[in-house]
């Protein structure tokens, strides 16, 4: 007798919150593990915990992912252009662009859910998403960046911080930049708090050309149990630094690399 390949996903009752051994995720679609469980913060939690997120289209059941290889951003490794950082300096004295942490997550999310994107016709963000995050956000996992021109929110992000591991979810631009700003500005943060890296999911051209790098699903989750374990209470966030300050640093530093 031989072992079959796996080739559907594993159904998951609401009841108990677990998930089986990520290697059996599916090569095609890559990385699909489960369907099924619920979209409650427990449910959440269990699966950032063991690399795993949910994606889904409204009207599908719930859909859990861990894809091999998996993009990340570590945060040494991110790339500020000339351009954007131009665009940042200009932040020291043009007071009609500023950004926020953790001010208006809920509009932060319902933007990504519907600010159009280059090759994407709908949003998989749903009202059940939004719920479910918002009560992450509540217990402070779910964190957002928000970036401001004369006080209209014209960019943003999102994503889930467990112990010093951040998963970024969406993000959205209204004007120019303004996304690129608001994940430069959290990675200067995250890293000022002693965060490596930043799940960013699935490789991109865009995502790659801020610095992103595909690891091996294993390699990425050996470097999450060694972030989540890390203690950093769940809270509402706020900047304890000058992030601009810290991407020129960061660009210096960058520039002197070999």
């Amino acid at each position: 007798m031989t072992d079959m390949p796996i080739n559907t996903p594993f159904w998951l009752e609401p009841k108990p919150v677990m998930f089986p051994p990520t290697n059996l995720a599916l090569t095609e679609p890559d990385g699909l593990l489960a369907v099924g469980g619920a979209l409650t913060a427990e449910w959440l939690l269990q699966a950032y915990s063991n690399g795993i997120f949910p994606w889904f289209n409204p009207g599908e059941p719930i859909l859990w992912w861990t894809p091999n290889p998996r993009s990340v951003l570590f945060i040494d490794s991110l790339k500020i252009k000339r351009s954007l950082r131009k665009t940042i300096q200009k932040l020291e004295w043009d007071e009609s662009l500023t950004v926020t942490l953790d001010q208006n997550f809920t509009d932060v999310m319902q933007a990504c859910a519907t600010v159009p994107r280059d090759g994407q016709d709908g949003t998989w963000i749903s009202p059940e998403m939004l719920t479910a995050y918002h009560s992450l956000h509540q217990a402070g996992h779910a964190h957002s960046v928000e970036v401001w021109q004369e006080g209209q929110l014209v960019g943003g992000l999102y994503g889930i911080a467990i112990g010093k591991m951040f998963f970024g979810e969406s993000m959205f631009a209204k004007v120019s930049d303004s996304s690129k700003i608001a994940l430069v500005a959290l990675a200067m943060q995250l890293k000022a708090w002693g965060f490596e890296l930043i799940d960013t999911q699935v490789e991109t051209p865009h995502l790659i050309s801020l610095g992103a790098s595909a690891i091996s699903r294993v390699e990425f989750e050996r470097v999450i149990r060694q972030q989540i374990n890390q203690p950093f209470k769940p809270q509402k966030w706020q900047f304890s630094i000058d992030w601009a300050d810290a991407a020129y640093g960061h660009c210096q530093t960058q520039n002197k690399a070999p």
